[in-house]
């Protein structure tokens, strides 16, 4: 017998034999497309009447009758004389009195390809055939043979359908996955739809990131900070420079200024010892006072060269002590500046760097759980929101805080919040904790879920 057959389609395999048996010559199984007719029917051909001369046909829209009939009569005799001109039926009965063909078995797939005279012409042949023969169709039209046994071809009930597909898919999810049963439900028992399943469409795609990138990005950040730092260090220097060298403003008042009090001085006392010698002098030495006197008023508004430049090397020396004291000054300050400015700078990214590590280290929720367990355990799916509110609200509503976890994904571009119970070696276990939750909670039909399909979930956030 061949293999991957439900016992209830090799129960129907018996059924077909057993009809033969019992002098039902013609045979027509009946079913929409997508059952396993061709499948029934090579099964049967294959396991059945061993010692029978078989033939298997497969008809298609373009075969000709006469194709047909030659199929049949040289899958039959040995080297056979076919008459075109003649009939299936009466080309049989010569080449059946010319040689001994045994018992014959025909079978043919497609039924609904032939034409009302090939019909006409087995039928003839199952009822007054010279020899044993045996016709089984496939076929999807009802009541195209008046005279045969009609078997219709039943869908799959679910639990055939699960058993259908573990014979061709090692790894399934459980019964309770939702997704699963939908698909079950959907395919209505029609083994193609079953066996269409693609187990890689309901799991994620988890690309391990590499784990050097987050180094070599961060190593280049600090080397983009620092060349950032020295840019402002030199900007800042440059400016400086800049003011010094050009921006200088010769202070000329400082050299030539001299206090009035220093002019008023000396003239002052000429002046009172001229009035008060006035009365007893000559008229020549009144005239030489006189002009001593406006000699005297003319030094008060411009004083003489002489004294300029008496005056100007002691000015000269204390401009020069101000400004060496005023260079030593800003030099210190200018070597505080710069040393000062990149400790706070460096010491403030370092700090940037720290937190932005370590809030790239928290993961959302609990998901630094999940990543931590094992693949192998189970743990039971509550609920699915797409608001975190909502899940976190639920767990406090329910008095699940003790071992209830919430864990966050991304589907169809929005991003959920799953709550989950419990973690369980085991199926047994799992399903012992399910039964001891309240009658509120089983109510939205909890399931069991993998750490590793989990886990699969989790890495959609990065995608």
């Amino acid at each position: 017998m061949q293999s991957q057959i439900l016992p209830s389609r090799a129960a129907l395999v018996d059924r077909i034999a057993l009809q033969f048996e019992y002098g039902q010559n013609l045979i027509v199984l009946l079913g929409p497309s997508g059952l396993g007719k061709s499948y029934l029917l090579e099964t049967f051909i294959t396991d059945k009447y061993s010692d029978f001369n078989k033939s298997f046909v497969q008809l298609h829209a373009r075969m000709t009758d006469s194709q047909l009939m030659s199929e049949l009569l040289e899958q039959s005799f040995r080297s056979p004389l076919i008459d075109q001109n003649l009939s299936l039926s009466e080309n049989f009965y010569q080449l059946a009195k010319q040689q001994d063909c045994g018992s014959c078995l025909w079978v043919l797939d497609g039924g609904r390809h032939l034409s009302e005279e090939m019909v006409q012409e087995l039928t003839i042949l199952a009822q007054h055939s010279p020899t044993t023969l045996y016709i089984l169709l496939a076929s999807q039209s009802v009541g195209q043979f008046n005279k045969a046994v009609e078997l219709h071809l039943e869908p799959l009930s679910i639990a055939e359908s699960k058993q259908l597909m573990q014979c061709y898919f090692p790894d399934l999810p459980y019964d309770e996955d939702p997704v699963f049963q939908t698909f079950l439900q959907e395919a209505h028992g029609n083994p193609s739809l079953l066996l269409a399943w693609q187990p890689t469409q309901h799991t994620a795609k988890v690309a391990v990131a590499d784990k050097v990138s987050w180094r070599l990005h961060l190593i280049a950040l600090l080397v983009i900070i620092m060349l950032l730092i020295i840019g402002f260090l030199y900007q800042s220097d440059m400016t400086r420079w800049w003011q010094d060298f050009y921006q200088q403003q010769p202070d000329s008042s400082v050299s030539t200024a001299i206090p009035v009090a220093t002019l008023k001085q000396p003239v002052a006392e000429p002046a009172l010892a001229t009035s008060s010698s006035a009365v007893n002098l000559t008229d020549a030495e009144l005239a030489e006072q006189q002009t001593q006197s406006e000699q005297g008023e003319q030094s008060k508004e411009n004083p003489s060269q002489d004294n300029l430049e008496q005056k100007k090397p002691a000015q000269d020396s204390l401009t020069k002590e101000s400004l060496d004291k005023e260079n030593n000054v800003a030099a210190i300050l200018d070597s505080l500046a710069p040393a000062a400015e990149p400790v706070d700078v460096i010491a403030s990214l370092a700090d940037d760097v720290d937190s932005k590590a370590s809030r790239a280290a928290d993961l959302p929720v609990d998901n630094g759980w999940y990543l931590q367990q094992a693949d192998e355990q189970l743990v039971i799916q509550l609920l699915a929101v797409t608001q975190q509110a909502v899940a976190e609200q639920y767990v406090v509503e329910q008095g699940l805080q003790s071992l209830a976890k919430v864990y966050q994904t991304r589907r169809n571009g929005k991003v959920w919040w799953l709550v989950t119970y419990g973690s369980y070696d085991n199926l047994k276990s799992a399903q012992q904790a399910l039964s001891n939750l309240s009658e509120t909670v089983r109510k939205n039909k909890p399931f069991y879920k993998k750490i590793s399909k989990i886990k699969q979930e989790i890495a959609l956030l990065d995608q």
